[in-house]
C-alpha cells in the first residue's frame, strides 16, 4: 500500500525565528489566502508591498494585477483589513502625526503665509491660472529649496509641456546658495508623452522610495490636465476623462499621505462665456481635481511684472491673498 505524502507549506523565518505553523496572525502578503512567489511578485510590481495596500485596494484593481478570480481578491483584501488596525485615531494622536508634516518655503514670506509658512507635505497644492502667470516658476522653486530639507531630499519632477529647464534651477540654486552640480542631481525629472504615460510615471514613484531608497520629499506634476484636456475632446469623452483623472489623483494623494511627501500640480485654466460678472477664469478638471486637492492657489498678472496668489481653497487657512515677483534667482515679495 502506498503512503500518502502530504507536502507541508515551508516556515518563513522573521527576525530570526521561525514562524509557528499554526499561527493564524497575518504578517505579509505572503500569508494571504492564495497568494504564492509569482502571485506576490505581481502583486509587488505594482505597488502592492505591504497589507495596508492591499487592504485598502479594491477587487478590480487586484484582479488586474495578479490575474486571480475576483472571490479571491475579494478574501485576499477581507483577509488583509482584519489583520490590521483600521479603525478611528482620537485627535491627539492625529495632532501628533501633524509632527511631522514639512514646510517647503518658496522664497516670499507673504506666499509662505498665505498657505500657513509653506507648502506642506501629506498634502497635494494645486496652482492654476492662465500662461505666465507663475505655475512653473513656483514649481522649479520649489524643486530647488525642497532640498533645504535635508541633503538628500529628491523631487520628482513630471513633465508634460516641455517646460523643465534645468538652467532655471541653476539660477535658483545659486540664488539659495546651495551647490548646482547636486540640486540638479536630487530632481527626477521625466517628460509624459500622454495621459497613460503620466498616470504610470506616478505609479513608479512608490519604486524610486522603496526599490531605489530615495527620499522623495516632492511630487510635480506640471501639467495636470495638458494631456487629458488633449486627448479626451467633446463632451460624450467628459465622464471618462473625468473618472481617469479622479484615479489619478487619488494615486497622488495615496502617494502624499503614505510617504509624508508634498504635491504640487499645475493646472491650466478656461475662460466661461456665459460669465458677465467677476473673473470668468475657471480651472480645469472641474470637481474632480477641486476636491481631491488640499490646498487652491489661483494665480494672475498683477501689476509691473508681480504675479498676485489668492488661496482659493484650504483645510485650516482662511482665504487671502499674496503678491510676490519672480526674479532671476528667486521668487520674492513685493516691497
Amino acid at each position: 500500500m502506498e503512503e500518502l505524502i502530504i507536502e507541508e507549506k515551508p516556515r518563513r523565518i522573521r527576525n530570526g525565528m521561525k514562524e509557528e505553523k499554526g499561527s493564524e496572525k497575518t504578517q505579509s502578503i505572503y500569508d494571504l489566502p492564495g497568494v504564492g512567489a509569482a502571485t506576490a511578485e505581481k502583486l509587488m510590481a505594482v505597488g502592492y508591498s505591504d497589507l495596508m495596500s492591499i487592504a485598502v485596494a479594491t477587487p478590480a484593481e487586484i484582479v488586474d494585477a495578479t490575474g486571480m478570480g475576483d472571490a479571491l481578491a475579494k478574501k485576499l483584501i477581507a483577509v488583509a483589513r482584519s489583520s490590521l488596525e483600521m479603525g478611528f485615531e482620537s485627535g491627539d494622536e492625529l495632532l501628533r502625526r501633524r509632527d511631522n508634516v514639512i514646510k517647503i518655503t518658496t522664497g516670499s514670506n507673504a506666499l509662505n503665509q498665505l498657505v500657513g509658512g509653506g507648502f506642506e507635505t501629506g498634502a497635494i497644492t494645486e496652482c492654476f491660472g492662465e500662461f505666465g502667470s507663475g505655475k512653473t516658476q513656483i514649481a522649479h522653486m520649489l524643486a530647488v529649496r525642497a532640498q533645504l530639507i535635508s541633503d538628500d531630499a529628491v523631487t520628482v519632477y513630471i513633465d508634460t509641456e516641455n517646460t523643465f529647464r534645468p538652467e532655471r534651477i541653476k539660477q535658483f540654486a545659486k540664488g539659495v546658495g546651495l551647490d548646482v552640480e547636486k540640486v540638479l542631481k536630487n530632481i527626477q525629472v521625466a517628460r509624459a508623452y500622454n495621459s497613460d504615460h503620466q498616470m504610470l510615471l506616478v505609479e513608479k514613484i512608490d519604486d524610486l522610495i522603496k526599490k531605489k531608497g530615495l527620499n522623495v520629499k516632492l511630487v510635480i506634476v506640471d501639467s495636470l490636465t495638458a494631456h487629458f484636456r488633449a486627448e479626451f475632446i467633446g463632451r460624450g469623452t467628459l465622464a471618462d476623462r473625468q473618472q481617469k483623472l479622479n484615479r489619478h489623483m487619488h494615486n497622488l494623494l495615496k502617494l502624499a499621505d503614505t510617504h509624508n511627501l508634498c504635491v504640487y500640480v499645475t493646472n491650466q485654466v478656461m475662460t466661461k462665456p456665459d460669465m458677465f460678472f467677476g473673473d470668468p477664469t475657471q480651472a480645469i478638471g472641474g470637481h474632480i481635481v477641486a476636491h481631491a486637492s488640499t490646498y487652491r492657489i489661483y494665480l494672475r498678472k498683477g501689476k509691473k511684472g508681480t504675479r498676485v496668489a489668492k488661496l482659493i481653497d484650504s483645510p485650516s487657512m482662511p482665504e487671502g491673498e499674496a503678491g510676490f515677483y519672480v526674479d532671476t534667482d528667486g521668487i520674492k515679495d513685493v516691497e
